[in-house]
């Protein structure tokens, strides 16, 4: 065998712990014929792991650390390495991994008998708990010759697109222009390229590296704004195509295929891209799907095409709505390409029901509760509060909470169990559970049990009309269907209400037999057992510099407006505001998805963020138009400023309970000018404030004493 020389380029960064396995796995087994060199890169790790390379360099010459001056992530790191590297190959392993017994020696036989331009190697997936799972692309490669091109073997491109698997050619690969991204995904900016250009790719068909899953801080386990940055990295692949036209179009729809269903994954996989952000990444890959279309693209059959037209039309909405699909049974989604469209639909709510039905056969499960909030959008507000109640006073119950999708899921508090809507463990709780808990409707097809407990909590003390009292309100609620809320309503066994008043406007709008708990609101026990150092570290995961004034701005959403139109220019208030005030910003949920203009001040908007208790408890200032938030907010004691510019409008299309402008909870605004004095001037603090604050909270925060939770679970899961 002729020997090889081979430059391994290991990228370091706060991986001391692993390091030393990674560097023995490298340098202690080393064949006669190979001639290796070893380019540690230094990235400015935080932790010892200079110090172990520089106590290693010294004791073996093979082994060269560079030491970088700043911080330039996975890609730079790389990119320094291989400026470095001598060898006739270079092979990109990261630190946190190592290679198999015998790698080296079974890689450096290889290189030398085919002098491929690119060695793809076997691996195997090491898990935290110690476990071992093989390559399962593997199959892909059965019957593959010793050497072969991406043409002529496509099935490669659906393998895994890391560099730390191929051993490269370097004159090859310099000779490409092409070069490691910056940030997350740097690699496929240069592994799509090494096989579409690649004459000679040879397959070796053994573990020789292990590579670690789900450890702590690795980018596929971490939620991050950064997992964007596989965009700039699919901008740099089709650059490099489009600078090779000789390409066939086939490889071309191939990579396209493979960069949108690699987006929509990391998009869809729980606990990577956060809540507030994810509608943004939806959008993105909306963008690169258009823009990178292939002439003559065909979308792909069954649930997956479906998918990638919406993702095509940047349809959110609906996108979101494929989610409980997904959790069908593969044997129906199979079967439904056959059916029409409608035949489909039909099909998989036919399953459903006959699912439900038969779960709805076994005796109710007298320790279950389910929980869920807003339409199955998280763990939040009444039933929250409720649920951590419980497991404290009464054990025996233990709850499950309904989310929607897999991100929800993650986001849920650790050790809250949790099942996805329309799966069969839905079904299955939704069936049997003697407690349900939400603070709206369950879904109609969602039949009440003889012997369950419904429990109503609702999310807001009411200013506006609701239920029933909108009937004469065409433009609020013209679509609502009375008939089947009244239906729902039948189903409640309690309502929570927190305070007089909303006793009243809930026997209005909801009438019913249920029995009202006049016990205050749950979600609000938080504010009043709230401590100044909860506020202080609240302010400071939010970004709220030390001593600045936060203003809350909280608006609610208008039935006449059917999209976001904002009431402030936050850009001029921020202005007005000056350095030392900092404006949060949170829109109404039904707007999450909206692109607000923020302008330059000192503005966070905090619109996704999960908790509005948290923004309480941060802000100094309260600025809110007709919402709910007021009348929790008032539990603090603090400032609250009405900023109502169309309080004439909004009485005439919603209709209110109250006259707002007569018993403010503060000062009462109508023009931005006016909010922009009293919150400069001081007088939203002032003597006349406090006045109108003081009878705000007599009359709609008299039960808020931190104890409706306790006084809620003793009522209902532990009667006497």
């Amino acid at each position: 065998m002729n020997a090889v020389s081979l430059s391994i380029v290991l990228p370091v960064y706060g991986v001391a712990d692993y390091l030393p396995r990674c560097l023995d796995s490298i340098l202690d087994d080393v064949p006669e014929q190979l001639r290796l060199q070893v380019v540690a890169v230094d990235d400015c790790s935080p932790d010892g792991s200079g110090a172990i390379l520089d106590a290693r360099a010294a004791a073996d010459p093979r082994l060269t650390v560079l030491h970088l001056d700043r911080n330039r992530g996975l890609g730079g790191a790389r990119e320094a390495g291989l400026a470095e590297a001598t060898g006739d190959y270079v092979w990109f392993v990261d630190s946190d991994d190592w290679l198999a017994e015998g790698a080296l020696a079974a890689v450096a036989e290889r290189l030398s008998a085919v002098r491929p331009d690119v060695l793809v190697t076997g691996f195997a997936r090491v898990y935290p708990d110690g476990s071992t799972e093989p390559d399962t692309w593997r199959r892909l490669l059965d019957g593959v010759p010793e050497t072969f091109t991406l043409a002529e073997w496509p099935a490669l491109l659906q393998m895994i697109l890391s560099a730390w698997n191929k051993v490269v050619r370097r004159d090859f690969l310099l000779g490409l222009g092409v070069r490691f991204g910056d940030g997350y995904y740097e690699d496929i900016s240069v592994t799509y390229p090494l096989l579409l250009a690649a004459e000679r790719i040879s397959y070796l068909d053994r573990d020789c590296y292990f590579y670690r899953r789900q450890r702590e801080g690795a980018i596929t386990n971490t939620a991050s704004p950064k997992h964007a940055d596989a965009f700039a990295q699919y901008d740099a692949i089709f650059d490099f195509l489009d600078r090779r036209p000789d390409t066939p179009a086939r490889l071309r729809r191939l990579v396209f295929d493979r960069t949108v269903k690699q987006a929509v994954t990391i998009l869809d996989a729980p606990g990577l891209v956060p809540d507030g952000l994810r509608r943004e990444f939806f959008s993105r890959t909306s963008a690169h799907f258009r823009r990178h279309r292939p002439a003559g693209y065909a979308h792909p059959g069954g649930l997956r095409g479906v998918q990638y037209r919406l993702v095509e039309r940047d349809a959110w909405g609906a996108y979101q709505q494929l989610r409980p699909l997904q959790a069908l049974p593969r044997t129906l989604r199979r079967g439904g390409r056959t059916l029409s469209r409608g035949a489909r639909r039909a099909a998989r709510g036919a399953a459903r029901r006959g699912l439900y039905e038969a779960y709805r056969r076994l005796p109710l499960d007298q320790g279950l509760a389910v929980y869920a909030a807003y339409w199955y959008r998280g763990y939040a507000c009444n039933p929250a509060a409720i649920y951590e109640k419980a497991r404290e006073l009464a054990p025996a119950v233990r709850g499950v909470w309904v989310v929607e999708t897999r991100a929800q899921a993650a986001a849920l508090p650790p050790g809250v169990p949790y099942v996805l809507a329309n799966t069969p463990g839905y079904y299955k709780a939704m069936a049997t559970a003697k407690y349900l808990v939400n603070n709206v409707n369950f879904p109609h097809t969602m039949t009440k049990r003889p012997g369950s407990v419904h429990l109503q909590t609702q999310h807001g003390t009411p200013l506006k009309l609701l239920g029933l009292d909108l009937r004469d309100r065409p433009e609020a609620g013209g679509d609502m269907d009375f008939e089947r809320m009244l239906e729902h309503v039948a189903r409640w066994d309690y309502l929570v209400s927190p305070n007089p008043h909303s006793s009243t406007a809930f026997g209005s709008a909801y009438p019913g037999r249920y029995r009202v708990l006049e016990t205050g609101y749950p979600r609000n026990d938080r504010l009043s057992h709230g401590t100044s150092a909860q506020t202080a570290a609240i302010r400071e995961r939010l970004g709220i510099p030390a001593g600045s004034t936060a203003v809350l701005y909280a608006p609610t959403h208008r039935e006449q407006h059917p999209g976001y139109v904002p009431a402030l220019d936050l850009a001029a208030l921020a202005a007005a505001l000056g350095p030392d005030f900092t404006l949060l910003v949170r829109t109404h949920y039904f707007y999450a998805d909206a692109e607000r203009d923020l302008g330059a001040g000192t503005v966070l908007d905090v619109s996704g963020h999960p908790s509005v208790e948290d923004l309480y408890l941060a802000a100094d200032i309260l600025v809110t138009d007709y919402s709910s938030v007021m009348f929790d907010y008032a539990v603090l004691d603090r400032p609250i400023v009405v900023f109502a510019p169309d309080w004439a409008e909004y009485q005439r299309i919603r209709g209110v309970y109250f006259d707002l402008r007569a018993e403010p909870p503060g000062l009462f605004t109508t023009t931005q000018a006016e909010l922009e004095q009293a919150l400069t001037d001081g007088s939203a603090a002032g003597p006349e404030a406090a006045k109108a604050r003081a009878a705000f909270r007599a009359r709609f925060c008299p039960w808020d004493d931190g104890g409706a939770a306790e006084r809620v679970v003793r009522e209902v899961f532990t009667p006497r």
